[in-house]
């Protein structure tokens, strides 16, 4: 069996909802928060209480820093790099109906704030407190990480490889050096906290494979500090290319810059939920009221050790010669595909052509399709997602007069079944000047 880990993100991710989605799946939640309390994360404690949106019940996480809620942004971190000064803030213990009849877009964001904790979709707040957080570079948090928390290596690794993705994304906003980047939505210590909890969380569940939903992102613009900005923010969009994401009628930045980092960074790959037996579910809960349940979805579940999910990939050519196409299929092979086969087909204005399929694996795609395109003359591919069942295999060596014979064995559904490998048997063919049944009758 292998363990299985989905990632519903219908309602975007952040920080504090994956941290508290995940919560929820572990044997011991509140033995969790009190490890994360004991860190010895500078001024911050970490709580979990339960919440309900839509109905529904699951978790809601809060960090507090000096004994005062961070319910501030963690949405666009553009202009977050020159401080204050913003009059236009919204206190954040008002009621969510005020909030969301006070604000143009329903999260609320107001970008530019030196605050740095991830939004919970929906925190407002001013001033008031007087916390004011200083930018802090890369050099801090690595300092911060990896010598005043007591963590395995594994996640320290993962906590900067987050951050290094945030950075990266901001520089490229700027327009400036990674060097020169300091982090004041992100960077201190409530976030910090955000991005521990996720990493150590996802190293106890620790999941053999990842897949995460296409990522709603919201719609509409965000107010920062220097204008006005569309959603997804650019910090945001940045570290979300490549990936699959889509609007929709909710209005406001569902997606923080922190959500997309440690989806990007945990995802194995991006897709609908995959077969699997559902063992448990977790629910982290955003404080903003929607017309949807807030709330990121997270799924364990166990596939079968058989279950096998491959793409196949299609196109027809009428146009190749048979050389060119075993050219195609051995550099096909050479990329990754777990098999190459040809179906000859009747095409348009009667002409003879070739059905090319090619299966393969999600994490080689874009090379399997370059492959394609690269070697057939073919325009067009299709694709089919599918669900193999495949045997257990494995492969020894016997040790015989001949020298080395791989044996493959495979064995599922109460069937084993053993092979000798070809290229031995052709080996010992040639060399005794025999047919290859006689070889194999030889090593048997």
């Amino acid at each position: 069996m292998g363990k299985i880990l989905y990632l519903e993100c219908a309602m975007g991710a952040a920080g504090d909802m994956l941290t508290a989605a995940l919560l929820e799946l572990v044997p011991d939640p509140e033995g969790f928060i009190g490890k994360m309390n004991a860190l010895g994360i500078p001024g911050v404690s970490v709580k979990a209480e339960r919440a309900v949106s839509c109905g529904i019940t699951g978790t809601h996480v809060s960090v507090r820093v000096g004994g005062a809620e961070e319910e501030s942004f963690d949405a666009d971190m553009q202009g977050h790099l020159h401080g204050h000064g913003h009059d236009e803030e919204f206190h954040g213990h008002e009621h969510e109906d005020e909030r969301h009849h006070d604000h143009g877009d329903e999260h609320g964001h107001e970008c530019g704030h030196e605050h740095h904790h991830d939004p919970d979709h929906g925190h407002d707040h001013d001033h008031g407190h007087g916390h004011h957080h200083h930018g802090t570079g890369m050099d801090t948090i690595r300092h911060i990480v990896g010598e005043h928390l007591e963590l395995p290596e594994k996640v320290k690794e993962d906590i900067l490889a987050v951050y290094g993705l945030i950075a990266e994304a901001e520089a490229h906003a700027h327009g400036m050096p990674l060097e020169d980047i300091h982090f004041h939505e992100v960077g201190t210590m409530d976030a910090i906290a955000d991005v521990a909890a996720v990493c150590l969380l996802m190293n106890e569940i620790n999941p053999d494979e990842v897949v995460v939903s296409p990522v709603h992102v919201g719609s509409g613009m965000v107010k920062c500090a220097h204008g006005i900005l569309p959603v997804p923010a650019p910090a945001t969009a940045y570290i979300l290319r490549d990936l699959p994401i889509y609007g929709g009628e909710i209005r406001g930045e569902l997606c923080t810059p922190t959500g997309a980092a440690l989806l990007k960074h945990f995802a194995d790959r991006f897709g609908p939920m995959p077969l699997m037996k559902l063992k448990a579910v977790g629910l982290g809960m955003g404080k903003k009221v929607f017309p949807a349940a807030n709330c990121v979805r997270a799924m364990l579940g166990e596939t079968d050790a058989g279950a096998d999910e491959v793409i196949e990939f299609s196109c027809n050519v009428d146009d190749m010669t048979g050389e060119a196409v075993g050219f195609a299929m051995e550099r096909l092979f050479e990329a990754g595909a777990r098999d190459v086969y040809t179906v000859p087909i009747g095409m348009k204005k009667s002409r003879p052509g070739l059905l090319i399929r090619v299966l393969a694996k999600e994490s080689d795609r874009e090379r399997i399709e370059g492959c394609i395109f690269k070697y057939t003359t073919t325009i067009g591919i299709r694709e089919c997602r599918m669900e193999r069942c495949v045997m257990q295999r494995s492969t020894e060596t016997l040790e015989t007069a001949y020298g080395p014979v791989r044996v493959k064995k495979s064995s599922g559904r109460g069937v084993v079944r053993e092979k000798l490998e070809h290229e031995d048997l052709a080996r010992i063919a040639r060399e005794l000047g025999v047919s290859l049944q006689e070889a194999a009758k030889l090593v048997q």
